[in-house]
């Protein structure tokens, strides 16, 4: 056969990928337990027969107090040196400000008897402008405010009218003037009203990984709290995290929502009582990727679980979720390719599960979404509806599941289908007990 350009690189071709191949069958394993710890290396972990534990307790601990000083300062020196775990005792820790979580860290309690609560709050005018750029405030009244305070400010936008919210801490002060722990970056001008507030989550982290926080008993004060909306507080709050655990947490009375995260990804909430919260139960928020909640009970909350904006590729799984004052289950926004399956949602105060409609954009429809093995039971009043599937939403699944009323059939409505919904599978669900098992107001 003639050589030619053609064949020289062919026959190269073929000798590179033999030689990959031939790489590839030798290249040594990744251990699993590697019997050294090297500098730097932290693809694999070695399980260490014991680590780093701070306890703080009100007795009988390494760091003795009842505050978020206390459990702080735990935090802190476990941070410092990489990774650990942070033991908190029984007893009730008032907080003046939310503990910060850093990457690396555990956070665990004794469970029910140890609970973590806050101050309550207060809420006063600023007296003095304060700009973008400025790393200061002046109240009209310092009040109780006091130097390590965590605060939020609000006030409108002076220009284009829009709501302010600013989450900071006090660390310095000189009669009714505050310095705060970072510049404002957004005006606060007296014209547009603003005010400092106590209010704070009572657990929250910004731009951190593998945290795990469990057994804890975190209530909210909500009787003496204002309300902080689930984009900026909670019991726990996250903001751009990842691999977050959160197990075998009660999240109570918070003026807000019981668990929230925006833009986090792969979050694991998992056997935690969310209930007696004024916003959400859960709230896996905006842009959130690969959510897991797993076997909560999410009650008397005015949404159990709320499916924020873009939350994608989330599985909610075995909750029961029982008399919330809206919806069991809301989903919406470019919530796309999610999961919910073997759910109980009973006795939601309007609509068992919510499609809603959202059409301020081209296709934000909660689209390719599947309901599954799901007890939806007793939902709404007079008139409720049991699942509602709004606007153009598309390739939704829904099946197998028991939609049932046991109150009579008033005007009650199983599954309500908009006239707009695209590719819609209704297979093998058990639908008992409705004026109307199905309304379809789409074109035959």
């Amino acid at each position: 056969m003639p050589v030619s350009r053609r064949n020289i690189l062919s026959a190269f071709a073929l000798g590179l990928l033999a030689n990959t191949a031939k790489t590839r069958a030798f290249a040594p394993p990744v251990p699993t337990n590697p019997f050294r710890a090297t500098d730097g290396d932290d693809a694999v972990q070695t399980d260490w027969a014991s680590k780093l534990t701070i306890t703080v307790g009100r007795q009988q601990a390494d760091i003795i107090g009842q505050d978020d000083k206390a459990i702080q300062a735990a935090v802190d020196y476990v941070s410092r040196l990489g990774a650990g775990t942070v033991s908190i005792g029984p007893g009730t820790y008032r907080l003046r400000n939310a503990i910060h979580l850093p990457s690396g860290i555990r956070i665990s309690g004794s469970g029910a008897d140890c609970v973590l609560t806050k101050i309550d709050s207060e809420q006063v005018t600023l007296a003095a402008d304060s700009d973008w750029y400025d790393q200061e405030i002046t109240l009209s009244n310092a009040a109780d405010f006091r130097v390590g305070d965590g605060v939020t400010l609000r006030a409108n936008n002076p220009h284009n009218g829009g709501d302010q919210v600013i989450k900071r801490t006090l660390i310095a002060r000189s009669g009714n003037r505050f310095k705060l722990n970072d510049g404002l970056r957004k005006n606060l001008w007296v014209s547009e009203k603003p005010t400092c507030a106590s209010l704070f989550p009572l657990l929250t982290s910004e731009n951190c990984s593998d945290v795990v926080i469990e057994n804890l008993c975190l209530d909210g004060n909500i009787e003496n709290n204002a309300n902080l909306n689930g984009n900026y507080g909670g019991n726990i709050f996250l903001q751009d995290c990842n691999r977050f655990t959160i197990q075998n947490i009660e999240a109570r009375n918070y003026n807000g929502d019981g668990i929230s995260f925006q833009i986090c990804h792969d979050i694991r909430v998992e056997n935690c009582h969310i209930h007696g919260n004024h916003g959400n139960g859960l709230h896996p928020g905006s842009g959130s990727q690969r959510p897991i909640m797993r076997g909560n009970q999410l009650e008397r909350n005015n949404i159990g679980l709320f499916w924020c904006w873009g939350v994608k590729h989330g599985l909610a799984e075995k909750n029961r979720m029982r008399d919330n004052r809206s919806q069991g289950m809301s989903i919406g926004h470019n919530d796309t390719d999610n999961v919910m399956r073997g759910n109980e949602i009973v006795r939601s105060g309007k609509v068992g599960v919510l499609f809603r409609n959202d059409t301020r954009g081209n296709d934000f429809w909660a689209n390719r979404n599947v309901l599954d093995n799901n007890r939806i039971i007793d939902s709404g009043q007079d008139d409720g509806i049991a699942v509602d599937i709004l606007g153009n939403t598309k390739d939704t699944v829904i099946t197998n599941n028991t939609i049932r009323e046991t109150r009579g059939p008033g005007n009650r409505t199983g599954i309500r289908v908009d006239k707009a919904v695209e590719r819609l599978t209704l297979r093998e669900n058990r639908i008992e007990g409705f004026a109307h098992q199905i309304s379809d107001s789409r074109t035959p």
